[in-house]
């Protein structure tokens, strides 16, 4: 469809509308946006998203949103220099890490405050956005937050599929980025470790027939060992660290401790937002 049929289909504009703009478009030599633009009655957001639509690259904006957080920048600024550092880091993953063997991958770090959450939520986004079927699994059972990133209201998620009171209809999609489900914590239980060695390895399995790509958000390592039996069940991690604040000998001991229990340690990355 072209970009003036999306334009009208979503009430950016009228029939009218669309007639000022084909004649100035014809008189001038303009591309239709542009011709819009030129007479008032489109924006640039107006359309980037009919862009998106067109060549089926989701993202949001502002007014779009509905109650997504303001931290999911790869919905809301997908053309930033921010999102393109995630796609750099998308691309490496998929050259070394994602396979049809291997579709699941834990992000950890040592201490809280380090940007897991925010970061695997932001890489969830782009790797929905270039196609892959991914889900976003919310391993923290400690502190959660991907269900306030994502405004998940079902009180039911991971814990409660691990301890036999749910199933896999917890996980909710994400109509505004298609390609993109979200299994959230669910309700925090008081034994997070036990659970996660009660059966995940086997719901990994089972997601992978289903799913690309499978991103899991942990506690910190500083907090237990939850992070490091993710690790091992789902084959690996990556390693993030914030600039300025994460130690040196913090991130080696997570390394270590990682490797030692028999998981990959894929890379590592320095969150500097």
């Amino acid at each position: 469809m072209t970009i003036g049929g999306l334009l009208l289909d979503a009430g950016k504009i009228t029939p009218a509308d669309a007639e000022r703009i084909l004649r100035l478009q014809k008189d001038h030599g303009l591309l239709f946006g542009d011709a819009g633009k030129v007479l008032g009655l489109l924006t640039d957001e107006d359309i980037q998203q009919a862009l998106s639509q067109q060549f089926d690259f989701p993202f949001l904006i502002n007014s779009d949103a509905k109650a997504l957080d303001a931290e999911l920048v790869s919905a809301y600024q997908p053309f930033s220099q921010q999102v393109e550092t995630l796609r750099v880091i998308r691309s490496q993953l998929m050259l070394r890490w994602f396979s049809d063997n291997r579709k699941a991958l834990t992000i950890v770090s040592y201490a809280n405050g380090e940007g897991r959450s925010y970061f695997v939520a932001n890489l969830a986004i782009v790797f929905s956005q270039l196609g892959e079927r991914t889900l976003l699994i919310d391993a923290d059972m400690r502190q959660p937050r991907q269900h306030l990133l994502f405004n998940i209201q079902d009180k039911q998620g991971l814990s409660d599929i691990l301890a036999g009171r749910a199933d896999s209809s917890v996980i909710a999609n994400v109509p505004e980025l298609r390609g993109l489900s979200v299994l959230p914590a669910g309700t925090i239980p008081p034994n997070p470790l036990e659970l996660i060695s009660r059966g995940i390895a086997d719901w990994l399995e089972q997601f992978a027939l289903e799913y690309d790509v499978i991103l899991v958000d942990t506690p910190a390592g500083s907090q237990g060992s939850d992070a490091q039996l993710l690790t091992i069940k789902s084959g690996g991690a990556l390693l993030l660290a914030r600039q300025h604040q994460s130690r040196l000998a913090d991130l080696e001991i997570m390394k270590n401790l990682l490797e030692g229990s028999g998981g990959a340690c894929v890379g590592a990355v320095i969150n500097a937002f």
